[in-house]
C-alpha cells in the first residue's frame, strides 16, 4: 500500500518549489492525510476552501511567478554567457550554437538541413537549473520532421552539418513560450539548453552537399567502386 501511496504522489506533483520551508510542508501533508483517512467531510472540505481559497490562490500565484521569474532570469543570464564565448554563434533569434564535435568533413562541412528535411539526432534537454526534462540518451536516436519541431531546434540544427554535435541556447520565445508544456515540466518563460548530435539528414530538402542517390537506390559516395547508376543491361555501371 505504500506503493499506493508513492502513485498518488506522482500523480499529485511535486509541491515544493510552492513551499518556503518544512514547516509549510509537513502542513501541506498534514491536509493530505487528513483529507485521505476521512478526518474532514465533504461539507467541512467545502468550509474550509470556501473560507481559505482565496487566500491559498494568491500564494500560489505569488509563489509561482516568483519561481517564474528566478527560470527566466537564469536563463537569459546562460544564454549571455554562452554568446561571450569567442566559439559560439548567436542568429538573429536569439539562438546560441556551441560546436562541440566535428562531424566527418570538419566543422562547418557536410550536409546540413533545411525546414523541410527529416534529421536523426540524439538530445539532452535542460533547464537553466539543470534539470534534465528530457534525453535520448540511453535509447534509440530520434527520427523527426524538422519542420514540426520548436521553432529553437529548426533555426539552429539548419546551422549544423551531418556528424556534427553542438550544444544549442534557446530562449523561451523560440521554445514552449510563455506557456510552457502542459504537463509542467518546462515552466512557462524557460530558456533551454539543449546537446544535440545531428547523426544524419534521412530526407527532401537538403542543404550544404546533397546526398545523390544511384538507380539502384544506394547513395553515391566518394571513391565509391560503382557509381550507383545502372546501364542498358541492368547491371551496375
Amino acid at each position: 500500500m505504500y506503493a499506493l501511496g508513492v502513485n498518488l504522489a506522482r500523480q499529485l506533483g511535486d509541491v515544493r518549489p510552492l513551499v518556503e520551508n518544512s514547516e509549510e510542508l509537513t502542513q501541506v501533508a498534514r491536509g493530505l492525510l487528513d483529507t485521505v483517512v476521512g478526518k474532514f467531510n465533504e461539507d467541512n472540505q467545502r468550509e474550509l476552501l470556501a473560507r481559505r481559497g482565496d487566500d491559498l490562490n494568491k500564494i500560489i500565484v505569488d509563489r509561482a511567478n516568483n519561481i517564474r521569474k528566478k527560470i527566466e532570469e537564469a536563463g537569459k543570464a546562460m544564454l549571455q554567457e554562452m554568446s561571450e564565448n569567442p566559439e559560439t554563434a548567436t542568429l538573429e533569434s536569439g539562438v546560441v550554437i556551441h560546436p562541440l564535435e566535428a562531424g566527418p568533413d570538419g566543422f562547418g562541412k557536410g550536409v546540413k538541413p533545411t525546414q523541410a528535411s527529416t534529421v536523426k539526432v540524439h538530445y539532452h534537454g535542460t533547464l537553466p537549473d539543470g534539470t534534465v526534462f528530457d534525453s535520448s540518451l540511453g535509447g534509440d536516436p530520434v527520427t523527426f520532421p524538422l519542420g514540426g519541431v520548436i521553432k529553437g531546434w529548426q533555426a539552429g540544427l539548419q546551422h549544423m552539418c551531418e556528424g556534427e554535435t553542438a550544444m544549442l541556447g534557446i530562449p523561451a520565445a523560440m521554445g514552449y513560450g510563455d506557456a510552457g508544456t502542459p504537463d509542467g515540466r518546462i515552466p512557462g518563460g524557460a530558456s533551454l539548453f539543449f546537446k544535440i548530435q545531428l547523426i544524419e539528414v534521412l530526407s527532401a530538402g537538403v542543404g550544404g552537399g546533397p546526398k545523390l542517390v544511384g538507380a539502384d537506390g544506394n547513395e553515391l559516395k566518394k571513391n565509391s567502386a560503382g557509381s550507383g547508376l545502372l546501364g542498358a543491361d541492368g547491371k551496375p555501371l
